[in-house]
């Protein structure tokens, strides 16, 4: 529900549990980024959902993944039930409206959804390294393959344009290590089997084209709505690092490809990251730099980034400090770690005077939050324990004939369903690779031809004792030596060429011989 800019989250009510006020959040300051945590079963998921419906209506467009598939319903109209009933009268929502609303499916095994894909190259070495959790050695290889490819002309696409450029490296790694650095055979073949791994959870299916268009989750509808794109993610998380990487990918393609626009009067996006800690557990400090980065500058783009996480202490205090709309659900406090977790959670709202934050957050129920939005000048309001109200569309997952209908009326139906395989470092490389096999066989093929040939108008004669071109006969032979050693280095001879220098060999041994007995004869003569 709308209220001049604003978007309706519930209503707050006092520690005596009678009403207070309804609760906002002003669309001008939804670029400031939120945070929504809380245990499991607490209500996180309808929270987003209702944050989702309010973007929509006011025309703003919405990416959000789907982890358990509870959030399809959003594409239908909402189901009038007791509880939800119950919690719109105790809030005075009166009307309680009910609508669907316009959603784009996606998913990146085009299983539940349109096929969503990237290129290796728009994801980049570094998000490509952290898919792959690669070593330092390791990435240094794959910024140099990116390198490589640049200077080349050989777009990475796809899996296999990778992996043949790899392998183009290894064969040719003492020559590139020249010119790119030390390119190690060990750190190539660990990338190349990490590659299998990637391809066997699937990675496979998310690189290649046609990539997303980011225009395609930035629709609005032709009665002024923002389009809600949501991603099939319950079998991706069965990769988490692949889905964290997506999604810090098209982070990361927002942030380079929209315009500055400042402090808009609403955000042009807004972008949701559920089950958040997936993104930074185990994450190395380069890439946690990357996102505090991408959160910090893409607010003057006009995207809104909300965390949804279980903890608090998932988000790192860098990131944390980004986010001005807070959302808190209920949070268990038994072990030290939770107590903690409370604390944090406690210490980082506006305090009321009415109550305990600490106190109220382990005594919230079920659809109930601690609230505080920033209002006026950016500043945050004072902290308030509050009903969500219920949402408009079903609460739960749709049928699958009902996902089906939705996907056949899609503004993108038939744009990315089909794969596109163009040429790319693939389909280069081993084009070059087949030329040159080509030459070298056809350099070979002449050296056997002109090493079997033997001319017939050539009349084979002694050295010395020949006819007229017995000089221009050891001219060519000497000519042919001379080039066959500069060529190969060794020369076979035939079966011809040592009879004739054996004859020779023995002919000239006669003669010289008898050469000397005669000189002797003459000499005894003498004497």
């Amino acid at each position: 529900m709308l209220q001049d800019g604003k978007i309706y989250v519930g209503t707050s009510r006092k520690p005596d549990d009678t009403i207070n006020k309804g609760e906002y959040l002003d669309l001008k300051y939804a670029n400031r980024h939120g945070l929504v945590t809380g245990a499991t079963g607490t209500g996180k998921t309808v929270t987003l959902q209702i944050l989702a419906e309010g973007f929509s209506n006011a025309g703003v467009p919405v990416f959000c993944a789907d982890v358990k598939g509870d959030l399809s319903g959003i594409a239908a109209v909402g189901e009038r039930k007791d509880f939800l009933e119950k919690r719109a009268q105790a809030i005075g929502l009166d009307p309680y409206d009910l609508q669907e609303f316009p959603v784009i499916f996606w998913d990146l095994f085009g299983e539940k959804g349109h096929r969503i894909r990237t290129t290796v190259s728009e994801m980049g070495p570094l998000l490509l390294s952290r898919l792959m959790d690669a070593t330092d050695a390791q990435e240094g290889v794959i910024n140099i393959a990116f390198k490589i490819a640049d200077d080349g002309g050989l777009p990475i696409l796809d899996m296999k344009d990778l992996r043949s450029m790899l392998t183009y490296m290894s064969e040719n790694a003492a020559e590139l290590s020249r010119v790119y650095g030390n390119i190690s055979p060990q750190s190539v073949a660990a990338i190349q089997r990490d590659l299998l791994v990637l391809e066997q959870q699937g990675a496979e299916q998310f690189f290649g084209e046609p990539a997303l268009k980011i225009s395609d989750i930035m629709r609005t509808t032709n009665d002024g709505r923002g389009a809600i794109s949501v991603l099939a993610a319950d079998k991706l998380m069965m990769n988490p690092r692949l889905y964290a990487t997506f999604l810090l990918w098209l982070l990361s393609e927002l942030f380079e490809e929209l315009p500055e626009v400042g402090d808009p009067d609403k955000p042009r996006l807004v972008f949701f990251f559920d089950e958040a800690h997936l993104l930074f557990d185990n994450a190395p400090r380069a890439l946690i730099e990357r996102v505090e980065q991408v959160v910090r500058l893409i607010r003057s783009k006009g995207v809104g980034v909300f965390f949804v996480t279980q903890n608090p202490l998932d988000v790192p205090e860098t990131v944390l400090s980004q986010l001005g709309n807070r959302i808190q659900h209920a949070l268990r406090a038994y072990t030290p770690r939770e107590q903690k977790a409370v604390k944090v959670a406690a210490e980082t709202f506006r305090p009321n005077p009415e109550f305990d934050c600490f106190e109220a957050i382990t005594q919230l129920g079920v659809g109930e939050a601690l609230v505080s939005t920033l209002e006026s000048k950016g500043v945050p309001s004072m902290v308030e324990r509050t009903l969500i109200r219920p949402p408009a569309s079903r609460l739960g997952p749709i049928a699958e004939a009902e996902r089906q209908k939705v996907m056949a009326v899609s503004p993108v139906a038939g744009q990315y369903d089909t794969d596109i395989d163009r040429e790319s470092a693939y389909e280069i490389l081993a084009r070059r690779a087949e030329e040159a096999a080509k030459e070298e066989e056809e350099r070979r093929r002449k050296e056997e031809e002109q090493d079997r040939e033997i001319p017939e108008n050539r009349r084979w004669t002694l050295p010395g004792f020949g006819g007229d071109d017995d000089d221009d006969d050891r001219d060519d032979r000497g000519r042919r030596k001379s080039s066959t050693r500069r060529r190969s280095g060794y020369q076979r001879q035939t079966v011809t060429e040592v009879v004739i220098k054996q004859v020779a060999r023995t002919a000239a041994s006669q003669i010289g011989r008898a050469l000397v007995r005669g000189i002797l004869g003459s000499l005894k003569k003498g004497f």
